[in-house]
């Protein structure tokens, strides 16, 4: 299915309103587009470089109505928003990307391991856990350790827990509130990467280069990239992104976690169908970030190029250490995003900051 390109002046729908949806809407601003986000946080980050904020709840029928009858295209900028939500707005008329099979896919880590192996994207052994007797021929399967997480939810580590004994096989289901859960294999990866990718509304494709990603209590803390990898791993990732995004018909930025796990071999973590953290380094590293990608490809213009002129070190502040701004401000290697959020908390991402380390 093809579409016209939106023209200048068009109105961009955003469900969610943290820093995400900040930074597409100011692509989008960049691109001569207004904005218009949906949050139920009143002055959220994106409202303040936007053009208009619905403050609602993001399964408002009403307030879902509004927005696709004042838009052009409506995206969303995390996953958490409910797929019937997206269905909604796609029954009143509005275009919507990516869609709601995607959003759906994404939300339920069965669904999606399913669907990437069926695509040949191949993840981890795994197995759909729904009631505790389910744990026991799993875990004899599967062997140990091996990683439970919440089907639906959850992220940065969050509805996860490792099983190193089988005797402890209950009391992790009871940890995780005894979801319905699945249970992956351990994957003996060497280190983690990741790559950011483009599909338009013609099926043109965009693949950035890999992100090489190091984490801290299980949130994302560095992403460099380029990351140094041979020529078959890179062009396995294409490979594996091509499969991704035509299998699900995609339109918009996707983000997709990769074990690597030597040899050329490429597991899939999980998939993300928005922009995407580990993609941040694009902003400073590439002419067309994934910010401008996403809005690129979601109002049918040509993708931009996804090739990179700087090796960056982009590095998440959480928390407190956003309070290190003068210091980074004055430091002329620092690019620093800062993401306008009120409150200061504990491991909460308020900023980042794109360091080069080199020209390409």
């Amino acid at each position: 299915m093809t579409h016209q390109p939106l023209p200048p002046g068009s109105t961009l729908g955003i469900l969610g309103g943290g820093q995400l949806g900040r930074m597409l809407s100011q692509a989008a601003s960049r691109l001569g587009f207004d904005v218009i986000v949906l949050d139920p946080q009143p002055d959220c980050p994106a409202a303040r470089v936007s053009k208009r904020q619905i403050t609602a709840a993001y399964d408002d029928a009403e307030a879902l109505l509004a927005l696709g009858q004042a838009s052009d295209v409506v995206t969303f900028e995390f996953e958490n928003v409910p797929a019937r939500s997206v269905e909604l707005l796609e029954q009143g008329g509005a275009l919507v990307a990516p869609g709601a099979r995607a959003l759906a896919i994404a939300q339920d880590r069965v669904e999606e391991k399913t669907f990437l192996n069926s695509v040949g994207a191949t993840t981890a052994d795994f197995a759909a856990i729904t009631t505790v007797a389910d744990l026991a021929p799993a875990l004899e399967t599967l062997g140990l350790p091996a990683l439970l997480k919440t089907r639906r939810e959850g992220y940065d580590g969050k509805g996860q827990v490792w099983i190193r004994d089988a005797a402890d096989a209950e009391a992790a289901f009871a940890s995780i509130g005894q979801r319905p859960a699945v249970l992956e294999a351990a994957a003996r990866f060497t280190r983690e990467l990741s790559v950011i990718a483009a599909r338009g509304h013609d099926g043109s494709l965009a693949v950035y280069p890999f992100g090489e990603n190091s984490h801290e209590n299980s949130i994302l803390k560095t992403t460099i990239a380029p990351a140094s990898v041979d020529d078959g791993t890179q062009a396995r990732a294409v490979q594996i992104a091509t499969a991704i995004l035509n299998g699900l018909d995609y339109v918009g930025v996707i983000g997709i976690e990769l074990f690597d796990m030597g040899g050329g071999q490429l597991l899939v973590n999980e998939i993300a169908p928005r922009v995407h953290n580990t993609g941040h380094w694009t902003q400073d590293g590439c002419a067309c970030d994934q910010f401008e990608q996403h809005i690129r490809a979601i109002t049918g213009w040509p993708l931009g190029s996804a090739e990179a002129h700087s090796r960056i070190e982009m590095t998440n502040l959480l928390g407190e250490e956003v309070n290190q701004w003068p210091t980074l401000a004055a430091d002329p290697s620092a690019h620093l995003h800062l993401y306008g959020k009120h409150d200061i908390r504990s491991g909460r991402k308020m900023a980042h900051v794109n360091r080069v380390l080199g020209r390409l």
